[in-house]
């Protein structure tokens, strides 16, 4: 989109929220410029922008796209001419401390600026363009050995430019350093638009360089006085510390020893307040042969920090603490089903604190050795109960060690998962003292918080002195707010004293008021002057780390607004009715880059972060907020509290007039209710759930398109078409037919109905429903009986697949049993006819607890359908959703004894077969694809796991004419890739939609896993 939509949206969006006329002008002229990037400045554009991983909320007056470092330089030069203009750059918008927040004009550089330009394995570097992923840059060096060192929780989703902007650093930095020690050069953009490209220079050369009367010259000058003539004061004043960051980086723009100048080094830290930095040269580092993980447990997190110096001495790469608690948190994420076999209790002991221990070495005889020593020290400590040892697994295995990682760097996530109002946040969670000082340190941290009574979990980067440390406040209750600053003051001291300081690892930002008392007022001033050379009318970021000598500008400040100040303004009534979406914290994990992740398919196909969890759960916030002050009822917020006649809502749909719900409905639209999110989020934001809610009110007061009404009532049109397939099938063929369904509905490549139907295929092979012959079963005749719950994609459109389940469960010797169709809906909830979803789950609950009863297994053949009856019959339901168990096919097959299971002779030419799961069911049921694999192996047939994302069907999505391009996008993101590597034979797929995407693109269809497992048995 070149230009957003110029009206604002709710007739009554607060005065502050209005784009001022300055920027109007600004934006209007960089329409008309050169400027070839996007403009968006939508209310919901600006929304996405407004908060980051922290608990501040900055409303900006646009958000701009570059293409190139010619559009930065567009920006900053028509900026010239509008005073008031201020920017903020911004990457993945990961930082936790809203760095990248502005009232101003937010420049998104990950969109468009996000190539890897050169790769020289040679020399040791690589170019990029600085929107690039930090994980997408390592899966590009990793064919070559190589990897960018610098790590972080948020890797698979923050930019290279993020890092750069904070100096990013983690997990391994005693070795590998910081992002500023593999930075050879930068390409930046100054607020002018000039262009400044930094490399290390020789003083001498500086010096020359000095004496001009340009830009450059004026910053070359101000730091050879600043970096080279208060040297000394510099190093007496900041510490040897591994993440002591400065902002500007003071000590090490001045090579002493080398007689260098790098002004890179002023620019990586500064958090965008000097430049936007464009592209960047990096170094490489190789990736060790030999690597070995030792994970160390202990009776307490005290003995896991006393106890890491020690590691630390026996030279290992680097040492991880985690304690109890975002243990146990890790526990119940979906991220522990990979690693349950890594990290084991210890019988008789409770687990407490855990040192996660790498080593590693392209020399296997020295790494053998290391190990051999730590191995027995530590069974020395055990047997004798020294240092809290309670016991050790060692993994060798990089996959298994990458899981292990996994898991640590989820659970900055986790630790936002908590129940009730208070959650713990992100304010003083990376405090950085001399590792020394580590242990006692903690101790009085949390005697800290234990004073304020408040409840906290804890992990860092013990080997650098790096302590993460989110406690749980309600910010919405001014008093916890209050709780906050106070604590954020009492911390400051507290490191002051240990020799530390605030911000060790994840930036300044809104604790930039704290710089003068750590920098002292002569070295804070230098740091003005800086600020001064590079943007004298303080254009970039301001308020951040510091502001130019001359200026009476202000810093921001930790009591500066937070996004609980909005949420504090939405009524408890619509908070729980809207829960999954005011439990985001940001964290964006949703943002992942990885197309073999499941995790928000629209936001990976459009690129734009309203259409992510993240974006929609604010969205949502704000039209909450916004509903309450205009005087909707807050004693409740339901479908049927706007309802107007057909009528009414047909003038609202053809009115011109601006309502936010417009904005907050194309966020939602875009979403193909996979239901990932709301596992593979660590906060469980489900976007399904409060999109259907949203749905349901927002139709109460404009008319529906006929599309979801056809969706809505499909489970009631599809047994009567069942009746006459051929009949409706041959309408379905004529392309007139198609192109009026387009037209009316809204609806592509509609599937074709079963013919002929599952009744005519099944004759005498299933047995029919007869509750009371059910009845009289002995308890081991019904173990071997099989209650098949229908479902209205594979009963009527894929009726093949349930005839060959019944003979499937012939082949083992079980006796099929198809019960009567009775609605799931899952399409009503889909499609938000919450009243009449209600109404199908009660109805269709009250049949199942009927049969429940019964103790025969219930199996439903589309995982997605079985899944609804376990999440969104609960939500709806409640305790009258019953007791009720509807098993998946696989959950049900490994319940069967392994003797059932006879393979058949000469079926496996020995390839193996490939798997292809839906993204709802791996998700919600992690061990569903290892459940098949083991399944398989019961019949001698290797399964290969596919890693894939969304397939881009998602029920009723990749039949929406509006849509069809983004699903046809979303396959080509991995599947098609997938699919192309294996024959048409081997290839499985558990999801009805899955299959029948596979065959609209690639033109054939795959079968279920229990086609291609029938025709390995045997009959018993």
């Amino acid at each position: 989109m070149k230009y957003g939509v110029k009206s604002l949206n709710l007739p009554r969006i607060a005065l502050e929220n209005t784009l001022s006329q300055a920027y109007r002008t600004y934006l209007d002229a960089l329409a008309r410029s050169a400027f070839n990037g996007d403009i968006e400045y939508t209310y919901a554009s600006r929304m996405a922008m407004a908060t980051d991983n922290s608990v501040y909320q900055k409303i900006p007056q646009a958000v701009v796209y570059p293409t190139s470092v010619s559009d930065l330089q567009c920006l900053g030069e028509l900026a010239n001419q509008h005073s008031e203009v201020k920017f903020s750059a911004r990457g993945g918008g990961t930082g936790t401390n809203g760095q990248s927040l502005t009232s101003g004009i937010v420049v998104d550089l990950s969109r468009h600026l996000n190539q890897i330009l050169e790769i020289n394995i040679d020399e040791g570097w690589v170019k990029v363009q600085t929107g690039v992923v930090k994980d997408a840059l390592n899966d590009a060096l990793r064919p070559f050995g190589y990897f960018f060192s610098p790590d972080l929780s948020t890797s698979n989703r923050a930019t290279l430019g993020g890092m750069i902007s904070t100096d990013a650093s983690g997990q391994g930095s005693l070795k590998y350093g910081k992002t500023s020690d593999h930075v050879l050069g930068l390409t930046s953009v100054l607020a002018n638009g000039e262009l400044l490209q930094t490399s290390p220079v020789s003083v001498a050369e500086a010096r020359r360089c000095a004496a001009g009367s340009d830009t450059l010259a004026r910053i070359m000058r101000q730091v050879l006085a600043t970096c080279v003539d208060k040297r000394e004061a510099i190093l007496a004043k900041f510490p040897r510390m591994n993440r002591f960051l400065t902002g500007y980086d003071l000590e090490h723009a001045y090579d002493a020893d080398n007689q260098l100048i790098d002004i890179s080094r002023l620019i990586t830290g500064a958090e965008g307040s000097l430049a936007f930095v464009a592209e960047a040269k990096l170094s490489i580092t190789p990736i060790a042969r030999y690597t070995t993980l030792v994970n160390i447990k202990y009776d307490s997190f005290e003995s896991a920090l006393r106890h890491a110096p020690r590691m630390i001495a026996a030279q290992a790469t680097s040492v991880e603490t985690v304690d109890s608690k975002v243990l146990n948190l890790a526990k119940t994420d979906i991220v522990w089903h990979s690693i349950a076999d890594l990290i084991t209790d210890v019988p008789d002991k409770t687990l407490l604190g855990l040192n996660m221990v790498e080593y590693n070495s392209n020399d296997q005889q020295e790494i053998e050795q290391q190990i051999a020593r730590l191995e027995k020290e530590l069974q020395a400590d055990i047997q004798q109960g020294n240092n809290g040892v309670i016991g050790f697994q060692l993994t060798h295995d990089k996959a298994d060690i990458g899981k292990i990682y996994a898991m640590r760097k989820k659970a900055v996530g986790l630790l936002g998962k908590a129940d009730g109002p208070k959650k713990p946040i992100a304010f003083a969670e990376d405090t950085g003292v001399p590792p020394e000082n580590l242990a006692d340190f903690i101790m009085d941290f949390r005697a800290l918080l234990d004073a304020h009574q408040l409840q906290y979990g804890m992990f860092g980067h013990v080997d650098a002195g790096v302590l993460h440390v989110r406690p749980a406040l309600d910010l919405t209750d001014p008093a916890q707010e209050q709780l906050m600053h106070q604590i954020s003051d009492e911390v400051v001291a507290l490191v002051a004293r240990y020799g530390g300081l605030m911000w060790g690892e994840h930036g300044k930002g809104y604790r930039s008021e704290y710089g003068p008392e750590f920098f002292g007022e002569m070295l804070f001033a230098e740091l003005r002057k800086i600020k001064g050379v590079f943007d004298p009318a303080n254009k970039m970021n301001p308020g951040k780390i510091c502001t130019p000598l001359n200026s009476t500008d202000t810093l921001v400040r930790v009591a500066d607004v937070k996004r609980a100040t909005y949420d504090r303004q939405i009524p408890v009534s619509f908070k729980e009715a809207y829960q999954p979406a005011l439990n985001c914290n940001g964290n964006g994990l949703c943002f992942n880059y990885d197309t073999t992740s499941p995790m928000c398919p629209s936001f990976k196909i459009t690129g734009d972060r309203r259409h992510s969890p993240k974006g929609r759960a604010g969205l949502i916030r704000e039209w909450l907020r916004l509903l309450a002050e205009q005087g909707v009822n807050t004693g409740q917020l339901s479908a049927t509290q706007f309802t107007h006649s057909w009528l009414a809502k047909w003038r609202n749909s053809r009115s011109q007039q601006s309502d936010f719900s417009h904005e907050v409905f194309e966020a939602m639209d875009g979403c193909l209710a996979c239901k990932s999110c709301s596992s593979q989020c660590p906060i469980k934001v489900d976007v399904p759930d409060f999109r259907a809610r949203f749905l349901s009110v927002y139709y109460q007061r404009y008319s529906r398109p006929l599309k979801d009404y056809l969706v809505a009532n499909i489970e009631q049109m599809a047994p009567q078409m069942a009746k006459m397939p051929k009949f409706i099938n041959f309408f379905q063929r004529q392309t007139w037919f198609n192109r009026a369904m387009q037209k009316a509905a809204g609806y592509v490549d509609m599937p074709l109905l079963s013919a002929p139907p599952l009744k005519q295929r099944l004759d005498e092979q299933v047995q029919q429903f007869d509750l009371s012959r059910l009845s009289a079963l002995t308890s081991q005749e019904k173990q071997k009986h099989v209650l098949i719950v229908q479902d209205p994609f594979t009963s009527y459109y894929e009726a093949e697949l349930v005839a060959d389940f019944v003979a499937l469960a012939h082949k083992l010797g079980v006796t099929p049993v198809l019960l009567p169709f009775k609605p799931n809906g899952k399409p009503e909830h889909v499609k938000g006819f919450l009243t009449k979803f209600a109404k199908t789950a009660a109805n269709t609950a009250q049949f199942l607890n009927q049969l429940n009863s019964l103790n025969i297994p219930m199996v439903g053949v589309d995982a997605s359908l079985v899944l609804c009856y376990r999440d969104e019959y609960v939500k709806a339901l409640g305790e009258a959703r019953g007791e009720f168990t509807v098993n998946t096919v696989e959950e049900w097959l490994s319940q069967l004894p392994s003797e059932w299971f006879l393979p058949a002779e000469h079926t496996s030419d020995g390839k193996p077969l490939a798997l292809f799961a839906h993204c709802t069911e791996k998700t919600a049921l992690p061990n569903s694809e290892k459940s098949w694999q083991a399944i398989f192996g019961r019949v001698n047939q290797p399964v290969d796991i596919i890693a894939v994302g969304c397939c881009g069907m998602a029920g009723t999505y990749g039949h929406e004419a509006k849509q069809k391009a983004n699903s046809i996008g979303i396959y080509k993101l991995s599947w098609e890739q997938a699919v192309g590597r294996y024959a048409p034979d081997q290839i499985m797929a558990t999801g009805y939609s899955c299959r029948s995407q596979v065959a609209r693109i690639d033109n054939f269809k795959p079968g279920h896993p229990l086609q291609h497992l029938l025709t390995r048995l045997q009959s018993r």
